[in-house]
This record gives C-alpha cells, sequence and structure tokens, in this order.
C-alpha cells in the first residue's frame, strides 16, 4: 500500500510516536477499517519503550468530520450491535501514554469524540467543533453526550448536541474543550513543539499523571485524592524520581530513562 492509499501514516520523532489520519477525499471520515489500524498503532506505541508521547493529527482541511456514513446508512440494529465498532474506541481509550492532538478544520462528529479521546489538543484557529449526529437522525454513540458534557457543562452541550451547531476555536478553548489555539500555519509545529516538552519528562511519571488527572472525572473527590497519592508513592520506586531530584539539586538536565 502506497503513502496515497494508506489510512494512517505513522513517523518518529525521537521518542515521539507520530500519527497522520490519511483519508483527504472524505475529510478523513472515520470508518472501522481506519479506526481498527489506528488503534493498533496506538497500541504499537505504547508498548515501544522508546515512545513517550503519541502526536495524532489530521490536515490542515480536516481533523477528521465525522463517521463514514456511508458505512453506516443501511446498517440494521442488531447489524450495529453486533460489529461492535465501539470496542475500537475502548482500545484507544486504554493508551497509558499522553496523545497530543494537533486538529485544523472540521472536526465533528466521531472526529470530535476521537478528539476528546485525547489529552492535550492544539488547535487551529480555524478549527470548527460538533456533534452534528442530531442532523441525521441519530445522536453521539463513541462517548460525545459524555466527554462533551464534562468539558463544556451540561448548558453549552445540550446547545451543541442538540442544535448541531458548531463551536469556533475560540469558543473551544474558551469552555475548555481545547486546550491551546495557535495560527492555522502553526497548528501541527505547534503540537509537535508540544509533544517534544511533554516527552522531556519522566516517561513513568508521565503515564501515571495521566492515569490520575482521567480519574478524576470517575471518583468522588476523597477517592480521587488518595488514589493520586498512591501514584504519588509510587513513583518514590524509579530510577527516574532519584535522578530527576538529583538533577534538581545539581541544577542540572535531568537524563531519565523510564525505569
Amino acid at each position: 500500500m502506497s503513502n496515497d492509499d494508506a489510512l494512517i501514516l505513522t513517523e518518529t520523532d525521537g521518542h515521539v510516536g507520530i500519527i497522520r489520519l490519511n483519508r483527504p477525499k472524505v475529510l478523513n471520515a472515520l470508518n472501522p477499517e481506519l479506526m481498527s489500524m489506528l488503534a493498533a498503532q496506538m497500541e504499537a506505541y505504547d508498548k515501544d519503550s522508546n515512545i513517550y508521547v503519541i502526536l495524532l493529527s489530521g490536515s490542515e482541511k480536516a481533523w477528521a468530520a465525522g463517521a463514514d456514513i456511508g458505512d453506516m446508512a443501511e446498517q440494521s440494529a442488531i447489524s450495529m450491535y453486533e460489529r461492535d465498532q465501539f470496542a475500537t474506541w475502548e482500545r484507544i481509550k486504554r493508551v497509558k501514554k499522553p496523545v497530543v492532538a494537533a486538529v485544523s478544520g472540521w472536526c465533528l462528529g466521531g472526529g470530535c469524540e476521537l478528539m476528546m479521546h485525547c489529552d492535550v489538543i492544539i488547535a487551529s484557529e480555524t478549527a470548527q467543533f460538533g456533534q452534528p449526529e442530531i442532523n441525521i437522525g441519530v445522536m453521539p454513540g463513541a462517548g460525545g453526550t459524555q466527554r462533551l458534557t464534562r468539558a463544556l457543562g451540561k448548558a453549552m452541550a445540550m446547545d451543541v448536541i442538540l442544535s448541531g451547531r458548531f463551536l469556533t476555536a475560540a469558543e473551544a478553548v474558551h469552555h475548555g474543550l481545547v486546550s491551546r489555539v495557535v495560527p492555522k500555519e502553526h497548528f501541527y509545529t505547534e503540537a509537535l513543539k508540544v509533544s517534544q516538552v511533554i516527552a522531556s519528562k519522566g516517561p513513568i511519571a508521565l503515564r501515571l499523571a495521566k492515569e490520575g488527572v482521567l480519574k478524576a472525572f470517575e471518583t468522588p473527590l476523597s477517592e480521587g485524592l488518595e488514589y493520586e497519592r498512591k501514584l504519588f508513592y509510587t513513583l518514590f520506586a524509579t530510577e527516574d524520581q532519584k535522578e530527576g531530584m538529583r538533577a534538581f539539586m545539581e541544577k542540572r538536565k535531568p537524563e531519565f530513562k523510564g525505569r
């Protein structure tokens, strides 16, 4: 398969594993084959001891404009249940390493849901976000009603999901849906720079810190605080903790090994 035909493109940059969605003719619409390949590659990077951060990008025109509607239009309730397409999304959810998203252009439906599986989101000023499934007689199914509500709050999430309206990049960063907004020409280079900054930290600490933040969405505060402390204590069993603190006292840059 040539690069022109590949559904995803991959490369590495130091400790950053890079994945680009590559269905430009359909604005990176997400079909089961692409999602399966994406999950497999993210799992491969997750297991690669030389990769500390995963960078996921679309194109300047579209991160992903939604699910592939042609693939689903004639499906029945039973066939959708049996194909269990959301099992693939669960695999992406279980990725332990930090995932940075480089988002530009259309980020809609399944594309918005995929973006919300990422941990740090760098958005182009041209990006537009939404869950317009209501316009075709359905609703979000890959976490949109849950993650969007946690990011935006009930009132804004209801507005976006029930009306099908889009949010601008400025609205998205204001309401906490994305991390940063940058000029269109810099969205990918800024995301790569952020990925490299994160990848310069201790890889075990990165994974546990991500785990701690995600736990905050699923537990009461008291339980989350107890979980955080256990993660914190665990890091004192690592060589990276010793190296990081020694480097700080010696006023030098730490050399983390992921041990």
